[in-house]
């Protein structure tokens, strides 16, 4: 989430410094770093998720030393045993792991796309002919290049 922030600042910085080269590279530096650990956040959800759901909540009462668990952790747990209470343990995970899952999974998204934006600026990847005709300015383009970046970077990095 604060990657997520970060990079925003950067790219709104970006959107009014468009020649400022060590601003590009703040922004692909900060926004790669940014889809990395959102991407890794959401691996690491989808696993729990789904080692949750394989073992049926089982896994989340481990710290239970009780004989008494019944086979679905959904059930509930009538002994003192747990150091929690047990009762909705596996629908409250599930229902806290999923949507942040999927949020993570948007974050990831949308710090590729501004991860994008970087490389068009420097004049690297798969737009960079567009880019470098954008920002030559106005003796090469005749319509004016900076508010058309600053509308790419804004519907990219937004």
């Amino acid at each position: 989430m604060a990657g997520g922030i970060a990079a925003g600042i950067v790219a709104i910085l970006v959107s009014h410094n468009l020649s400022r080269a060590a601003l590009h590279w703040a922004l692909l530096s900060v926004s790669l770093l940014n889809c990395l650990l959102s991407t890794a956040c959401s691996v690491g959800l989808a696993l729990a998720i789904a080692l949750t759901v394989h073992s049926r909540g089982m896994h989340l009462v481990r710290g239970c030393d009780s004989s008494a668990l019944p086979a679905d952790a959904r059930a509930a747990i009538a002994t003192n045993d747990c150091p929690f209470n047990t009762t909705r343990i596996y629908d409250t995970a599930l229902a806290l792991w999923i949507p942040s899952m999927l949020l993570a999974a948007a974050e990831a998204v949308m710090s590729g796309r501004c991860c994008l934006v970087a490389l068009i600026f420097r004049g690297i990847g798969p737009c960079a002919r567009y880019g470098n005709e954008q920002m030559a300015g106005p003796s090469v383009v005749k319509a004016g290049p900076p508010r058309e970046m600053q509308q790419l970077l804004a519907e990219t990095c937004a």
